[in-house]
Order: C-alpha cells, then sequence, then structure tokens
C-alpha cells in the first residue's frame, strides 16, 4: 500500500484511487474474513465443513452395493479459536488499568469518565481479539452527537492503512464497506478530514461530503498482533486440518463397522431367502464348511491415537498456546513452576503488550488533541498516561502474600500492592488505605504527658519523678 502514499501527498485521495486500493487489499480482505469465519466455525471457513463424500465408480454387478462413501462425517475441531480465545484470556482477562503520572485530579478523573463511557475494558478485549484471530484489529475515535469523544473497533477487513511506518499511527486510513441494498461506501480519513464516497447507481466511487474529524491526526488506526500482521493460528491451520480429516475418518470408519456387509459362505441366497432372514434372523446350515459371518475392516486405533497426538502437540507447540487438559497443570503447582508451562505464551503476549501499549499511546495522542482544543487538558498530557497489564492465572493467594508480606518497606507500597492479583487498580487500593488510616486515627485518644495530669491535679508517676 505504500505505492499508493506518494499518489495521495500529491493528488489527494479521489474514487478512482480508493477503488485501486479496494482491488490492491481484495486478497487481505478475503484472508482476514476467512480466518474470522473459521473462527465462528462458519462452513464457509473451515475446510473440513465443506469436504463431500468420495463418489466411487459403481460395481458392475447389481446384486453388490457399495454403502462406506454413504458415511462422511465432517468434524471440526476449533484449535484455532481455542489458541485465540486463551491468548486474549491470559492477557486482556484483567482490565488493563490506566493510570496518570500526575497529581491533578482532573486528569485522572477524564480518563475514568471516557473508560467508564467507552466500556473500554470491553473493548480493549475484543480488539486485542480481533488482533489475534486476524493479524490486525482497527479502531476508530470520534465525536458523538453530545460533543463527547468515543471510540469503537472496526471489522479489521473493512480497514486499510496507508503508512510508511507502523499501522498504530498511519498517515492515511480507509473503512469500505457494503450496505443492506448493495451500495457501496467507503470512508477516507487523514489528519484533518473524513472524506465519504459512495458508488451510488454507477460503480465508480464518488464524493459525498467533506468534513473535519476534530483530531489532530488520523483517527483511524490499527492494533498489529506482531509485526507480520499474521493471526496466532495461521502457522498451524495446516495441521488443524490434518487433525479434523484424520479424526473425520476415524469416524467414518467406526460409523461404517456398522454397515459391515454379511458373508454367506457355501450358500446361495436368492432374494426370497434374503427377505425372511430380516425376518427371522435365522439361517439353516447344512454342510460342514457353510459359514456365515460379517466382512469387517481392522481398525488400528493405536495408530490414529499417536498420529492425533502428535498433531495436537505440533498445534499448540507451533502456535505457541497451553494444553489446560495436560496433567501436568493439576495439583498445587508453584509460581515459578507455573511459568516454565506458560513461557512460550508469556512470550507471544509479551509482543501484543508492546504493540498494544503503542497503539494506545497513539489513541490517546488523537484524543488529547481534542481535549487539549476544548481547554480541559495540555495536549502533551497524553504522555502522562501510562498502562497497566496484568496476567490472568490462577492465584495463589497465600504465596502472594508472603513474598508481598517480605517486600514491606523494600520497595514502594504502589509497586508492592501490584503484585496481588486480586488487586485491579493500585490507586484506589492505596486511596482506600489511606483513608481507613486517617478514620483511625481520628478515633485514638490523645496521649496523657505530665502537664495534662499537672492541669488535672494529678501526681506524675514515681518513675518520671525520679
Amino acid at each position: 500500500m505504500i505505492k499508493f502514499l506518494d499518489q495521495i501527498r500529491q493528488n489527494d485521495i479521489n474514487g478512482e484511487l480508493i477503488s485501486e486500493i479496494i482491488a490492491e487489499h481484495k486478497t487481505e480482505h478475503d484472508r482476514m474474513k476467512k480466518l474470522y469465519d473459521r473462527y465462528q466455525a462458519e462452513p464457509e471457513g473451515v475446510p473440513i465443513l465443506q469436504r463431500k463424500a468420495i463418489d466411487y465408480e459403481d460395481f458392475e454387478t447389481g446384486r453388490i452395493k457399495r454403502i462406506d462413501h454413504k458415511v462422511n462425517n465432517k468434524l471440526n475441531n476449533s484449535f484455532d479459536s481455542d489458541i485465540a480465545d486463551t491468548k486474549v484470556g491470559y492477557l486482556f482477562g484483567h482490565p488493563i488499568a490506566y493510570e496518570v503520572d500526575d497529581k491533578k485530579s482532573s486528569l485522572k478523573q477524564l480518563i475514568e469518565d471516557f473508560s467508564l463511557r467507552n466500556h473500554v475494558p470491553d473493548e480493549d478485549s475484543e480488539w486485542g481479539k480481533m488482533a489475534t484471530i486476524c493479524g490486525y484489529g482497527a479502531r476508530l475515535a470520534y465525536v458523538d452527537k453530545e460533543g463527547k469523544e468515543r471510540i469503537k473497533n472496526i471489522d479489521p477487513w473493512e480497514v486499510v492503512f496507508l503508512t510508511d511506518g507502523n499501522i498504530h499511527e498511519p498517515e492515511y486510513a480507509l473503512r469500505y464497506y457494503e450496505t443492506y441494498n448493495g451500495q457501496q461506501k467507503a470512508e477516507f480519513y487523514d489528519e484533518k478530514y473524513i472524506h465519504y464516497y459512495s458508488t451510488k447507481d454507477s460503480s465508480a466511487f464518488t464524493l459525498v461530503e467533506k468534513k473535519p474529524h476534530m483530531f489532530k491526526g488520523c483517527p483511524l488506526f490499527g492494533l498489529a498482533n506482531n509485526k507480520e500482521l499474521k493471526g496466532d493460528a495461521e502457522k498451524v491451520l495446516s495441521l488443524i486440518d490434518a487433525y479434523d480429516r484424520t479424526l473425520s475418518d476415524a469416524s467414518n470408519e467406526i460409523e461404517q463397522y456398522r454397515l459391515a456387509y454379511l458373508v454367506l459362505k457355501g450358500l446361495g441366497a436368492d432374494d426370497e431367502t434374503l427377505e425372511k432372514l430380516k425376518e427371522t434372523g435365522i439361517l439353516e446350515l447344512l454342510e460342514k464348511d457353510d459359514d456365515v459371518r460379517y466382512l469387517t475392516k481392522d481398525i488400528n486405533d493405536a495408530i490414529i491415537e499417536n498420529h492425533l497426538n502428535r498433531l495436537e502437540g505440533n498445534i499448540l507447540r507451533f502456535a505457541k498456546s497451553v494444553n489446560f487438559t495436560d496433567e501436568s497443570f493439576g495439583g498445587n503447582v508453584s509460581g515459578v513452576a507455573m511459568k516454565y508451562k506458560l513461557m512460550a505464551l508469556e512470550n507471544k503476549s509479551i509482543t501484543m503488550e508492546r504493540k498494544m501499549t503503542a497503539a494506545l499511546r497513539y489513541q490517546f495522542k488523537i484524543l488529547f488533541s481534542a481535549w487539549g482544543t476544548k481547554g480541559k487538558v495540555s495536549e502533551d498530557d497524553y504522555l502522562k498516561v501510562w498502562f497497566g497489564f496484568k496476567r490472568n492465572l490462577p492465584a495463589n493467594i497465600l504465596e502472594e502474600a508472603q513474598i508481598t508480606g517480605s517486600l514491606k518497606g523494600q520497595v514502594s507500597e504502589e509497586t508492592r500492592l501490584s503484585l496481588l492479583s486480586f488487586v485491579d487498580d493500585v490507586q484506589y487500593e492505596l486511596d482506600k488505605m489511606q483513608e481507613e488510616q486517617d478514620e483511625y486515627t481520628q478515633h485514638l485518644s490523645p496521649l496523657d504527658d505530665s502537664e495534662d495530669k499537672a492541669s488535672q491535679g494529678g501526681e506524675p508517676d514515681d518513675e518520671e519523678s525520679e
């Protein structure tokens, strides 16, 4: 998409250029849409759900009829959704903490009001989920009808970022979509304006409206899952397909086992005999070599089980996910042992955390540009906002209490409390502790001294008089 940058910088945007950008983005659009359809287990996105039964050639004789091609199990093992959900739950199970490095309560209150109004914990989690599935997520900052600054997530396959840097700080961004009546619409964002385009009655995009978006910078920006903009499960999709085929075929074999052929050795059976067999279930064997049995397949379940176990292990290994059904997760696992088991997931999550931090930093840069224009804060105050990530892990409260207890007086109270998994808002906890301390202090009686006792006609203690 970099090749379009110079054209836009020199000639501005136009309908013809928008059509070219959309055509260039079609491959990425289809890739991300298919990944999300697969996450939802839609038949269009899962190859095994589209599989058709094998059409074998008919036998020459009409007395023998093939029945094994009638069984076509299509079993979807949604490893891809499990990989995405595991990471999202691990990284965003605890909401991101927005901390303000400023003593002004007005700045903190502004961030809290914004978070409540926009349901930020849910928006952040969904933003991270789409980036994990599709390779990147998209978010739009806008001003609502009440004049409030808002954010909302956009489906990433509808968005094209035009930049020679990172997608979390784009120079331009394009959103395109189709309406219910088949009309194509596009919204082009630059540092000052929104350009609205529509196809109307023709296939060409025409400019409908151009208006300022009230921010300083492109308000449509992205969250990268990694530098390559690839989803977490993309590297292992072929392994997942192999697992689906193997398990589906094994299920076919088991079901076909019930449809086994009846072999009559030494007997000739006409249609009348077969009908009586269905009614009575009895066959009369006159010769010693006569035999009746079912022709069945031998299923080597050990090979199938080992193959499935190897596929599952490779899927989780190369996707850097975790098998929580592993027996080693049972019992009271120490914190260090748990971290070793989660190291691959943690390494992947660290990359996402850094990308998320950069995207959120740009988000607040955009928001503070509007708040600064209104005189609420300084535009550079976005540099005072910090983001705290906490992993969602089973908590060993006793171990945490022992660790934090030994750190009292060695580190700051803010750092010490941040180590406790059940403390989501460290600043809130500090404020409550201070409030309780002040209340306790108010109920303490003043210490008695000799002057007080003397004024009341009392005598000082013997030890003090000596």
